[in-house]
């Protein structure tokens, strides 16, 4: 679970800090760098799990193609800043495993992760890089995560979240260079310590990694590095594709949700096969809840299931109307798909992580849209109980345009994108910013920031603000005197 994010020099995000809880809700106009901030989740996820330049190029830009790596930088007028930096407060797994299949278990779950990337120009011989600037990885004290985790929650879901305790050095560390040294010592080196802390750590010279030094990590010399890997990797970027959500799927497809919405079928098939309720199988009770999570948005559901093609090997998603009409994934709305995708992975305890969503309301009906955001409440981990595999640790962020979406979250769930002018090197530039409600867990945790009125939601809360009718010969519908009536009511039954 991802708590806290700090970027300086990634895109537009300039001394960006930003704290999560369970459900985080990010609106902003057009092009003011909401996705930016999921860029960047993305970008350390990725780096978790490849090689630098691998996970610059999965970087996608808003036409879906690969970036320029220097679009990755932040740009100051015509030039290129050329470091970047992140620092990300997460709460971990106890236990994992690690790519060979051992065991991990981690001695403290509240980690600190820096890491400071460079860009190096390349020449005809040499193409341009990045590299490993810093990477640090610490303990946070158990006794400080009431402090740092502002969001409302029970000291039950805090004491099993934060486990552990660290007395020696940190997990990964970096000794900064050495200007007098005239050898290879010259250079940062990144050093990964032994949880045990005995020992000598393993030093890599930092500018020479392809890589960083936390996606090499294992369980036999460092469990607690491995399992915060394991935790970045985790996050996703949920791009719900109609045409994945809409496949059937082989018996022996993978059976987990892809970012992409494929393997649904599969999914919701061995979440039936392998439930149980009081000691017994119980597949009907996983469709049942499936079908009734549908109802909120399609009242004509009847229930859901999986079909079993034995002779061709298939798993096709169906739903049932009252009717008794059969209505296979393929046949059903793009809307439909997307919020029957979230249901599934709901009820799926394996799904942990952080999950971030962009534009939930799209293919929604206005009316149907309150169902959307407690589906995304819902997958979210209950901070109130303790957390286990009835309360996964689940995170979800989205962002959205839709006065409705933002009208109906919880006001401690909002974040404002915004842009600010940035002052760098006597000059003023451009990044983006995001701002909280006055008297929200956030404006507890740091009192010194900018917070966000009320007024300056106007656009989300007040979104059919009535002009005079412009003079043409057609009314528009809001012109009409029925519909001014009913919003001036729609205005008093508000307050």
């Amino acid at each position: 679970m991802l708590t806290r994010l700090k970027v300086n020099g990634f895109k537009n995000l300039v001394h960006v800090d930003v704290s999560f809880g369970p459900f985080t809700c990010i609106a902003g106009v057009n092009g003011v760098g909401k996705s930016n901030l999921f860029d960047a989740i993305m970008f350390l996820s990725a780096l978790a799990d490849r090689p630098l330049m691998d996970a610059a190029r999965c970087i996608r830009d808003e036409k879906n193609r690969s970036t320029e790596l220097t679009s990755l930088f932040f740009h100051a007028g015509g030039s290129l800043r050329d470091e970047m930096s992140f620092e990300a407060e997460m709460l971990i797994s106890p236990e994992g495993t690690d790519d060979l299949g051992q065991r991990a278990k981690a001695t403290i779950t509240f980690l600190r992760y820096s890491l400071v990337l460079g860009y190096r120009q390349g020449d005809v011989q040499h193409p341009e890089q990045l590299v490993v600037k810093k990477e640090e990885l610490k303990h946070i004290n158990v006794g400080d995560a009431h402090k740092l985790l502002g969001f409302q929650h029970s000291r039950a879901w805090r004491q099993s979240v934060v486990q552990g305790a660290r007395r020696g050095p940190p997990f990964i560390s970096t000794i900064e260079r050495d200007k007098a040294a005239a050898d290879e010592t010259a250079m940062p080196r990144i050093l990964l310590h032994q949880d045990a802390g005995g020992g000598r750590p393993r030093a890599h010279l930092a500018e020479m990694l392809p890589r960083t030094v936390l996606s090499t990590t294992n369980a036999i010399e460092s469990p607690t590095a491995l399992l915060a890997r394991r935790e970045m990797q985790s996050w996703r970027l949920l791009q719900l594709e109609p045409s994945s959500l809409r496949n059937s799927d082989f018996f022996n497809s993978p059976s987990h949700l892809g970012a992409d919405g494929s393997h649904l079928a599969s999914t919701l098939h061995r979440l039936a096969r392998t439930h149980t309720s009081n000691g017994s199988h119980d597949e009907a009770a996983v469709y049942a809840r499936v079908a009734n999570r549908l109802s909120e948005l399609v009242e004509d559901v009847l229930d859901v299931a999986v079909d079993e093609d034995h002779r061709r090997e298939l798993l096709t998603l169906q739903v049932r109307d009252r009717s008794q009409t059969l209505h296979a994934a393929r046949a059903l709305s793009d809307g439909t798909l997307r919020f029957l995708a979230l249901a599934i992975l709901e009820l799926d305890p394996s799904a942990r992580g952080l999950l971030c969503f962009e534009e939930p309301e799209n293919g929604i009906h206005p009316e149907r849209i309150p169902a959307m955001v407690r589906l995304l409440k819902d997958l979210t981990v209950d901070p109130e109980e303790e957390s286990g595999s009835d309360n996964p640790l689940r995170q979800v962020i989205v962002n959205t345009h839709s006065p409705s979406v933002v009208s109906l979250v919880d006001e401690d769930d909002l974040l404002v994108a915004e842009q600010r002018e940035i002052a760098l090197g006597g000059q003023r530039h451009r990044g983006v910013g995001f701002a909280w409600l006055h008297d929200t867990w956030r404006c507890r945790l740091r009192p010194s920031e900018r917070t966000l009125s009320l007024g300056q939601l106007r656009a989300y809360l007040n979104p059919l603000a009535f002009e005079e009718p412009s003079p043409r010969t057609r009314r528009r519908v809001k012109d009409r005197d029925d519909a001014r009536q009913m919003y001036l009511g729609f205005q008093q039954t508000g307050e």
